[in-house]
């Protein structure tokens, strides 16, 4: 199909036209405008595999689905820290979007994993703003090399289920840029989504619909992002107030109220024709690029898709423990296998994601396939307590066995879009299995299925191997199977804490709000960030993983420029079998003039090696990674000074260190009247001033070494009043004007 010719078609659409551009055609369509020939396209969600609705759509997945690749949401795939992994992915879920002729695929979604219990956890990455923004941006990547759009979501500090409609998120600046906004960033600089989808709730009292500064001074002006902003599905609240904003188009359909809102503000001068205008040019320039790639016919290989999810289900688990080398299972030996997951998988989320999977793989079959199996299920699965004739059976084929695997896991109802979930633990029946087990076979494995985090520390004692499984799509059975019979080396590394209890969270207290809010109080310090900050024992830390093999870091240098360094280090397999490792660095900064967490994640790099291999790996530092969002400046600031570079294999596994030092930022406040005079005498110009007028007793009180440090907490027009300050308030008016600048 050519090509639109936008300026034309601005010129000949009438206002009504425009206005009902602006909303959607239905629930997945946008509308079309047949006399001047601009088609509708189709979006539909995402983010791990197509979910386009057969017949009659509906948002809340009521209706099947056609048949499309399942691959791991999220929770898994953030676990291989793999972009080039993501990115080949993200061109199949391209490929299969095409088949289907869909322009735009809803996703990633890359919220900050700020509280384990959030039901959505299962889409979205991680806790750390860079691991997330460096996945987001290669799934875009490739499924945008494919000619499909993406809708990156949810934008933003949309990290709760609870009240997500109306819930106003109170976070700080500073909080919002160097954590709830960066992954963001980092996917629109790097990648350029074709839309961006902005969130229900509100932030600091305003809808993310209505809100400017979010969606246009920000995400616009600051970081150049050039396509469509699209609600979520019914996060509209004053049309007109949105469109204003920089809110593009409005899903789904609103029956036309919407359009009658825009119209009725522009004839009323309340709403600028150039913002319509605006927005309507940005609707065309997504179907600009749209169109190319929806021409009928197209298909894909499912088989080949399939296999790719398998490859990504073995890189998302995560092997937490390890003891014995228990694992990989021994050949020929006798293995019981438990509970009714590896039968029956949970390899999804529940909601607005939940694929129609082309087939489904079990761990099961798998195991089968290499060694005889005795099979006990154990449990239902959405069943409230246990089952004793299950038990029963359990504890005897484990009892015959030389080593028992049980799968334990979260069931569906537990995590969902929609709710939170109510605590962190395990079914108790599930647990009481467990302990059933191993009273009479001391070799158990336990292969985990959960969206989120879950407590171990209560039970782990009891196994000698944890597999951590997450959901891990439709091939995620058989990629089980290839990872406890040693056919793939587990290589994937935790993308968020697991605590000890519940109760060290950091946003105790703060989750879900009331009263139509909730507090960031916890500020900078989630996940790994908070436990170290609060030298918190945690069950297994960020960034943890093992592998059947082992690595060892040497000969760490770090090259410094002005404010970047280069990290290189040599990693060696030490080990006996070829496997993969994930070189994380972390940055402190010690001597900050403002709290900083005592260190962040700022690159990483996965290196694959033979045994006895050894690589040089490097590692580039940007200036962000040193930076910190300054807040009486309100920009991205470094401080000079020394600097602590880490390199390590989780954050709390730190092998290698290195001190180096930066130039600096000129990081001097602007003054007013209001300012301290501490901060007045600590100024390079100003304070010097303020010291030659200083005479007499006011001189001995302000540098007083008992009582000086309150005097010069008092702002210095407050004390430009005292009787006999030697400084008057015309004067600090007069020195505020020389030296603000």
């Amino acid at each position: 199909m050519a090509a639109l010719d936008i300026p034309a078609l601005l010129g000949s659409l009438t206002l009504e036209e425009k206005a009902a551009l602006l909303d959607g055609a239905d629930f997945w369509r946008t509308q079309a405008i047949e006399r001047l020939g601009i088609p509708s396209v189709m979006v539909t969600d995402g983010p791990h595999g197509l979910r386009k609705q057969a017949g009659e759509a509906d948002h809340a997945g009521l209706h099947e689905s056609v048949p499309a690749t399942c691959f791991p949401p999220a929770a898994g795939l953030a676990s291989t820290w793999n972009p080039q992994l993501l990115e080949r992915i993200g061109a199949a879920l391209g490929r299969e979007c095409r088949a289907e002729e869909v322009a735009v695929l809803l996703g990633p979604g890359i919220n900050m994993k700020r509280w384990p219990l959030c039901g959505r956890n299962f889409e979205y990455f991680s806790e750390d703003p860079y691991l997330a923004g460096e996945l987001g941006a290669a799934l875009v990547r490739g499924i945008q090399g494919e000619g499909v759009g993406t809708s990156l979501k949810h934008f933003a500090a949309n990290n709760q289920e609870t009240d997500r409609m109306t819930v106003s998120a109170d976070i700080d600046e500073r909080t919002l840029r160097e954590i709830y906004l960066p992954a963001f960033e980092r996917v629109v600089t790097g990648a350029q989504p074709w839309t961006v989808m902005c969130s229900y709730n509100r932030i600091n009292g305003t809808y993310a619909s209505e809100d400017r500064w979010l969606l246009t001074e920000v995400l616009r002006d600051e970081w150049g992002f050039q396509g469509l902003v699209v609600s979520d599905w019914g996060a509209v609240n004053r049309r007109d107030a949105a469109v204003a904003a920089g809110l593009d188009l409005e899903m789904p359909s609103s029956g036309g109220s919407g359009t009658q809102i825009v119209l009725d503000a522009v004839r009323g001068g309340t709403l600028a024709e150039k913002d319509v205008d605006l927005a309507v040019t940005r609707v065309l320039e997504l179907l600009n690029r749209a169109l190319p790639a929806l021409a009928p016919g197209q298909s894909f290989d499912a088989d080949a898709h399939h296999a790719l999810a398998r490859e990504a289900a073995a890189a998302s688990a995560v092997l937490l423990k390890n003891e014995g080398d228990i694992l990989p299972l021994a050949a020929g030996g006798s293995v019981a296998v438990i509970g009714e997951f590896a039968r029956t998988p949970r390899f999804q989320g529940a909601g607005s994601s939940q694929v129609n999977p082309t087939k489904v793989d079990t761990a099961l079959d798998g195991l089968r396939e290499a060694m005889t199996v005795t099979f006990a299920p154990g449990f239902d699965i959405e069943s409230t307590q246990g089952d004793a004739a299950l038990v029963k059976e359990a504890v005897a084929a484990a009892r015959q066995a030389d080593v028992a695997v049980l799968f334990l896991g979260l069931p569906p109802s537990y995590e969902s879009e929609g709710y939170d979930r109510d605590h962190m633990d395990l079914p108790q029946h599930q647990v009481d299995l467990l302990h059933a087990v191993a009273d009479v076979n001391a070799n158990v494995v336990v292969v985990l299925s959960n969206g989120s985090v879950v407590t171990v520390a209560p039970w782990q004692q009891r196994a000698k191997a944890i597999l951590e499984g997450w959901l891990l799509g439709q091939a995620g059975g058989a990629a089980t199977a290839d990872l406890l019979l040693g056919r793939t080396n587990p290589a994937g590394k935790l993308a968020e804490t697991i605590p000890v209890r519940y109760e060290d969270n950091p946003a105790i207290g703060n989750f879900p709000g009331e009263h139509g809010h909730v507090r960031y109080g916890e500020g900078l310090l989630i996940g790994y960030r908070w436990y170290d900050a609060h030298r918190l024992d945690v069950a297994y830390p960020f960034g943890h993983g093992l592998s059947y093999t082992s690595f060892s870091y040497a000969d760490l240098e770090v090259a410094a420029g002005e404010q970047s360094a280069t990290v290189s280090l040599t990693v060696t397999n030490t080990g006996s079998r070829s496997g993969t490792e994930v070189v994380q660095v972390y940055v402190s900064d010690p001597h900050a003039i403002v709290f900083r967490p005592e260190q962040e994640l700022r690159g990483f790099a996965t290196v694959s090696l033979e045994p006895g291999g050894s690589t040089r790996v490097s590692i580039e530092l940007n200036r962000r990674a040193f930076a910190f969002w300054h807040p009486a400046l309100r920009r991205w600031s470094v401080e000079g000074g020394e600097f602590a570079i880490r390199a390590g294999a989780s954050s709390r596994d730190i092998r290698l260190q290195e001190t180096i030092t930066l130039a600096g930022d000129d990081l001097v406040v602007p003054l007013t009247a209001d300012s301290t005079a501490e901060a007045w005498l600590a100024h390079p110009a100003a304070g010097a001033w303020l010291k030659d007028q200083l005479k007499g007793p006011f001189h001995d009180m302000l540098f007083d070494p008992r009582n000086g440090q309150m005097m010069r907490a008092i702002p210095l027009v407050r004390l430009s009043r005292f009787p006999g300050f030697p400084v008057g308030e015309s004067q600090v008016a007069d020195a505020v004007a020389r030296y603000a600048a």
